[in-house]
């Protein structure tokens, strides 16, 4: 019985050791994206959420709304098929499919391996739209100037609390679905108080891709970030 245990202790060790070091490479190539953006002056923004909350489709509205201000170009992460590229390529801008095989976030060794896809001297925004899931991509640094996480008015408002990492990880909450809100049992009030309690400096912003509440504030903020990044 005590061998059973020092070996499941030995396992979980071992477990502990692997996570570290691939987090430890996982950073290291982060940082050198992230000098190349700082030499192309590349806004990098980094779009997490759960599967479902409108990330796809805050894109194509990105697109459509500052396309003609600047060069924008995305990254999409997904475990198969290449349908969420094809939507936000229907706009006019580029967007790259990075099929995962299964895997629930993208790590840096991605984004680094697909980088020279992209003219990054002519883009001004490049976004990274991860894999929906509100976990595994908290931990994962993919070399971001910022990371954005959605909040659907469709998953209830208590998810702040219950992945944490994610909001504490995150520079703003977009609050999306805006447009459900008098459907569904959601307050923005609390998840604001709960996302803010967990990250005191998050910024929140209400939106809606169907009415367009809150997306020109979201695109100007975006614009203000570009034009930061190019000094």
């Amino acid at each position: 019985m005590i061998e059973k245990s020092t070996k499941a202790a030995r396992g979980t060790v071992q477990c502990e050791n692997t996570n570290i070091n691939l987090l430890k490479a996982n950073d290291f190539v982060a940082d050198i994206i992230k000098k190349e953006m700082a030499r192309t002056k590349t806004l990098l923004v980094n779009i997490t959420s759960s599967a479902g909350s409108g990330k796809t489709t805050l894109m194509q509205k990105t697109a459509e709304k500052l396309k003609n201000k600047i060069k924008i170009a995305v990254m999409v992460g997904d475990l198969e098929t290449e349908r969420d590229a094809e939507r936000i390529r229907q706009t006019g801008i580029q967007a790259l499919q990075i099929v995962t095989g299964g895997i629930c976030h993208l790590e840096a060794q991605m984004i680094h391996q697909v980088l020279d896809q992209f003219d990054l001297e002519k883009i001004d925004l490049l976004f990274i739209e991860n894999v929906g899931n509100l976990v595994c991509p908290s931990s994962f640094d993919l070399g971001e100037d910022y990371r954005v996480t959605l909040m659907a008015t469709t998953e209830g408002d208590d998810k702040p609390k219950k992945y944490p990492k994610m909001f504490l990880t995150s520079d703003m909450m977009l609050v999306s679905k805006a447009d459900l809100l008098p459907y569904v049992p959601f307050s923005v009030e609390a998840v604001t108080k709960d996302a803010r309690e967990v990250n005191h400096e998050l910024e929140v912003i209400q939106i809606s891709s169907i009415t367009e509440e809150g997306i020109d504030e979201w695109c100007d903020w975006l614009l203000k970030k570009v034009l930061d990044k190019k000094g």
